[in-house]
């Protein structure tokens, strides 16, 4: 008996799986030895039933301990929540780089808003601020006169600007001012015959004028540039040229100036020969680095500090990318570490939704965050250094970095109860919502195709399946209601009266009944969950196994030491110390 006592717990835990020839990862294993007729196993038998409650509690306590928040962590374990502090200081420094970026941002959005109306006032005869969608001409000789005035504006830049605008130039020539008409290529139309001869094929003529070569319009050459327009046949005539500038403001904030390459397009639209030629000056910029560079007067170091700052960022995002990558590893390993102990032991197989419990997609969405941060803040570097000029790529990435953030902030506020509702609420509506909206959108569809195709002849907001969705949509929320009704042409009492029919229709369909339902789906689910967490009943398996256990993260049960044991069961070299607290833990 002596010698039994004396073994290892590993070991005498072999003994009893080579006696009773039962595993020992069955829950209540039952053993009769031969020299005990009434099934009483000796003492040393006893022993595995309390080391096999310990080792389920130890791995429901690692189970509790993962899906503790951190403020559980450091009572349980002493751990610093370290991670809920990086998120707090990335946040804020995060949204101080945004803050920073959209307000250098803005100086380049308005620089490039100014600068259009500029070229609206300069190059577009008697343009007034507010009139760019009404602006057309009527007649053969307000054409030839708009035309030529361009011209004539265009070669007399430098005398008439305010700004700092110049000629674009290649070498030592300067880029020329193109003057494009598009025309069908053979003709002839005769309205009053209601008669027709054309051909399809589009012919281009193109005449250049470069800004060296003074431009004049006399009475007797009263076509610019010699053009001679055939307005039956005539579908366009377009107008290209590029102008330089240089963005000053930006020095007054310690900013390296940008230069500008605005290539100016004006069109003389006639695709629907209504008599209306409707014009539109339009632009597109490219923003460069600037060549050769001296600015005197300021200090470099606020640049230095901007691009220390920003990489201060880029470390802080990297370190919570690492963490959250790490404990979705975690999380990972010890989900199949689950599994495999409800396999082995109950002879169970864990349902899909308990084993997503621990894939946590809120680190997922900080992982995404990150990653754009990191990209956008090293496109930013390169943007206050003009080795890029790649404004908008960088807006995209630092704005939607930005919101993620703030967003996976409400992973840390659904720690408290009240707010946690919320979330699990939105979580748990989510497939309904979805299944849902994909059966709203049918109906939503077939109200665009119909508005579109019956109402966008007469009604302005119908003109195009776009528009026509935005109107919708905003029928739904209750916007625009009256405007839509009243600017209904009454051309065709047929289609107005649809109209009616069309409208009462939706609205009813939308508001009273689509969106009531809508708002039924979250209530119910908000209540299902709200009676849930009030009775305590645990909602997953998942849940009901960690129930079992009633330590708190204060009881100390959840300490462990700084040694590592690897301590392998059935191995008779294992000690029955470092098993014993293994389990402990």
């Amino acid at each position: 008996m002596e010698q039994f006592d004396r073994l290892p717990d590993c070991e005498m835990k072999f003994i009893i799986q080579h006696f009773t020839g039962q595993s020992s990862d069955m829950e209540e294993p039952t053993y009769s030895p031969l020299n005990d007729p009434n099934g009483n196993a000796p003492a040393f038998w006893s022993d595995s039933q309390p080391l096999d409650v310990k080792t389920v509690e130890s791995f429901r306590r690692k189970l509790k301990f993962f899906f503790m928040n951190p403020c559980e962590k450091y009572k349980a374990r002493g751990r610093k929540p370290w991670k809920l502090l990086l998120q707090i200081i990335k946040t804020a420094i995060i949204t101080i780089q945004l803050v920073s970026f959209g307000l250098s941002n803005q100086m380049v959005v308005t620089f490039k808003e100014e600068n259009l109306m500029t070229f609206r006032h300069l190059f577009l005869k008697g343009y007034t601020d507010g009139s760019a969608n009404t602006y057309a001409v009527y007649t053969q000789k307000d054409m030839y006169d708009h035309i030529g005035y361009v011209i004539q504006q265009f070669a007399d830049l430098q005398n008439i600007s305010v700004g700092n605008h110049a000629y674009e130039k290649t070498g030592q020539t300067y880029t020329p001012l193109v003057l494009c008409q598009q025309s069908y290529r053979n003709g002839s139309i005769l309205p009053g015959n209601e008669t027709f001869d054309i051909d399809a094929g589009v012919d281009v003529e193109c005449v250049e004028i470069y800004p060296a070569v003074p431009f004049q319009q006399t009475p007797m050459n009263k076509n610019p540039a010699n053009l001679t327009l055939d307005f039956k046949r005539l579908l366009a005539v377009n107008i290209n040229f590029t102008l330089k500038a240089i963005n000053l403001q930006t020095v007054q904030n310690h900013e390296l100036p940008d230069c500008y390459d605005f290539d100016i397009m004006i069109t003389f639209n006639n695709n629907a020969h209504s008599g209306r030629i409707k014009v539109d000056l339009d632009q597109d910029v490219e923003i460069k680095e600037c060549k050769d560079w001296n600015v005197t007067g300021t200090s470099p170091r606020n640049l230095l500090y901007i691009l220390f700052f920003d990489t201060i960022i880029i470390l802080t995002c990297l370190t919570s990318l690492i963490l959250c990558s790490r404990s979705v590893v975690s999380g990972i390993k010890l989900q199949f570490e689950y599994t495999n102990f409800f396999a082995t032991r109950y002879a169970k197989t864990v349902p899909w939704s308990d084993r997503m419990e621990f894939i946590n997609g809120w680190y997922f969405l900080i992982i995404v965050s990150d990653s754009l941060t990191i990209i956008g803040s090293i496109i930013k570097i390169e943007i206050q250094i003009k080795d890029v000029t790649s404004y908008d790529i960088c807006s995209i990435l630092l704005g939607t970095g930005t919101m993620l953030v703030w967003i996976g902030g409400l992973r840390y506020m659904g720690y408290f109860r009240k707010y946690n509702i919320l979330i699990i609420t939105l979580r748990a509506a989510f497939p309904n919502v979805i299944r849902f909206c994909c059966c709203a959108a049918m109906i939503y569809l077939g109200y665009c195709f119909c508005g579109w195709i019956v109402l966008g002849p007469y009604h302005e907001k119908f003109r195009t399946l776009n528009t026509v969705s935005e109107c919708l949509f905003s029928l739904i929320n209750g916007d625009d209601m009256f405007p839509t009704f009243k600017d209904m042409q009454v051309k065709s009492y047929m289609v107005w009266l649809y109209s009616r029919v069309y409208l009462y229709t939706f609205v009813s369909l939308f508001i009273y009944m689509v969106l009531s339902l809508f708002i039924t789906l979250i209530t119910d689910t908000y209540e299902t969950i709200k009676h849930q967490q009030q009775d305590g009943n645990p909602d997953s398996e998942l849940h009901a196994f960690m129930s079992e256990c009633k330590d708190l993260p204060d009881s100390g049960h959840y300490r462990v030491d700084k040694k590592s044991t690897n301590c392998l069961c059935c191995l008779p070299q294992c000690r029955s110390d470092d098993y014993q607290e293994r389990l402990q833990n």
